[in-house]
């Protein structure tokens, strides 16, 4: 295996993220959604991101790595934030979907910087929007048109969401050194890049706020 133990960890870390967000997206769809059309349409979602995974997987795969093993390191760190954020319902889990699914995805892009070309492809790939944005945008806002109260109970579920996805980065980065560096500009202030990170991330946080009206 060629590629460095940091790029297996990003795909691995990667892998599990969509494989998580298939599983949670596909759950939300049948017990939350509303109508047939907004099960559809975030069953449609899902399957975008198991296709991710796919792609993902077969990367590993390619790489001489083992997929099962590059992604178990990850396994508690994430299943622990979906357990923190299970949604109580749809319009929570619209938010889920946007705001805390985009700052993760706004975490590994920060990584995808740092790697080579065909790596840096694949995972621009993976991260594309898929329509989620567009979909989550128009249903909250609808949802709040006609439930204005509803807007501070999301802000605050929203500011959770990012707590605790920015808490489990936070393990995340320091339980994988590799991962880390790669997360840093300059490897002689590794931790004060990380912080200026997470503070980019905060601001792009922000605008999806904004986008949504809460």
């Amino acid at each position: 295996m060629n590629e460095s133990p940091g790029v297996v960890d990003l795909l691995g870390v990667l892998a599990y993220a969509e494989l998580s967000a298939y599983a949670h997206m596909t759950e939300d769809a049948a017990s939350l959604a509303p109508s047939l059309a907004d099960r559809a349409a975030l069953s449609e979602l899902a399957v975008a991101e198991y296709g991710h995974f796919r792609l993902l997987r077969d990367r590993l795969a390619e790489l001489g790595a083992d997929p099962e093993e590059a992604m178990s390191p990850f396994v508690e760190a994430l299943d622990a934030w979906h357990a923190q954020t299970t949604p109580a319902d749809w319009l929570q889990a619209l938010v889920k979907a946007y705001v805390g699914e985009g700052i993760a995805f706004d975490f590994y892009r920060e990584a995808a910087k740092r790697l080579d070309a065909p790596i840096a492809k694949l995972v621009d790939e993976v991260l594309a929007d898929e329509g989620r944005s567009e979909f989550a945008v128009e249903r909250v806002r609808a949802g709040l048109a006609a439930d204005p109260v509803a807007g501070g109970r999301l802000a605050l579920w929203a500011r959770r969401l990012v707590g605790e996805a920015l808490s489990q980065g936070q393990r995340v980065a320091a339980a994988r050194p590799e991962l880390a560096r790669m997360l840093a500009e300059a490897e002689a202030d590794d931790q004060a890049e990380i912080s200026r990170m997470f503070a980019r991330l905060t601001e792009e946080h922000g605008k999806r706020m904004a986008a949504l009206g809460i």
